[in-house]
């Protein structure tokens, strides 16, 4: 295993002049329910400050309008729900998520996704397409109920889980993930890699206090961050800046890498602006233009 530094990643380029919006890459974020309208928004508004050049946000058509709100600058479609009067996305909503894919160049799903039939049937869908594939939340809830995941895989896949999550994945604990998180973060990732039916890379990216970044041959751990992250919403923001720095010419460990960095700097400065206690997960997207100087020529 390689360790690297954020120092071995260089800077990303700067922006040709004659630059518009279709050269930076298009992404879909899939997610939201009753529960949690805000996270497909933070999710959505993290791709675009990663320099995502057009953002669509796909959400349950009972919610859709109200996340549309929360993240001006992306366009909105609805998903098709079960006609329960329960939040199960429709096997139409997996036709829908297809389509909507065709048009875009990478995907990040679960940020309040909840978990149901529906949404497992619309995470096989997404582990068999090829684009390149960022799942968090209730993508990786929905993925742990889905046997044998790795062999169905056919797409670039970058996983964030927290260390419940990677726990439920795993069918350990999140403290015995916390007692030794690189090794179960390496672990996780040889057994996954063993099973996939493809070559194309996975990263894991194992959050918490020094966040471990892993593509099985190079492993980055974060040093930026602090305890005021520890409140809701700031991983959907990751989830997001994870996508829109792929789409900026990085492959899949130096995208989850940089953003992880990134994150964990804005986290930094918006406690130094006001204090810890106080951080909210839209402090950090205020703070990401500032922390994405120390990564831009």
């Amino acid at each position: 295993m390689q360790f690297v530094r954020i120092e071995d990643f260089g800077k990303l380029p700067a922006r040709q002049r004659d630059g518009h919006k279709g050269d930076y890459g298009r992404v879909l974020v899939v997610g939201g329910s009753r529960r949690m309208i805000g996270a497909p928004a933070l999710a959505a508004n993290g791709a675009l400050r990663g320099g995502a050049g057009l953002v669509t946000v796909a959400s349950p058509a009972t919610v859709q309008l109200a996340v549309a709100m929360l993240c001006q600058c992306a366009t909105s479609v609805p998903l098709t729900c079960q006609k329960t009067g329960k939040q199960e996305l429709s096997p139409e909503a997996v036709v829908q998520f297809r389509a909507i894919a065709e048009g875009c160049d990478i995907l990040a799903i679960g940020p309040g996704l909840a978990v149901g039939q529906g949404q497992e049937m619309l995470i096989r869908a997404a582990l068999e397409q090829e684009k390149p594939l960022v799942l968090d939340a209730d993508g990786l809830n929905n993925l742990a109920r889905i046997d044998n995941w790795p062999g169905l895989r056919r797409c670039p896949l970058v996983l964030t889980p927290h260390p419940g999550e990677l726990a439920r994945l795993t069918g350990t604990t999140s403290d015995a993930v916390q007692a030794g998180r690189q090794q179960a973060a390496d672990q996780a990732l040889a057994d996954w890699l063993g099973r996939s039916q493809t070559d194309k890379p996975m990263v894991l990216v194992l959050k918490g206090a020094g966040t471990i970044v892993t593509d099985g041959q190079r492993s980055y751990v974060n040093e930026t961050g602090n305890p005021g992250m520890a409140t809701g919403g700031t991983g959907d923001v990751l989830t997001g800046l994870v996508a829109g720095l792929a789409m900026q010419g990085l492959d899949l460990f130096t995208a989850a890498s940089l953003a992880t960095y990134t994150h964990g700097l804005a986290g930094d400065l918006a406690a130094t602006a006001g204090t810890e206690e106080a951080a909210i997960a839209t402090d950090l997207l205020d703070h990401i233009p500032q922390a994405m100087q120390k990564i831009v020529d």
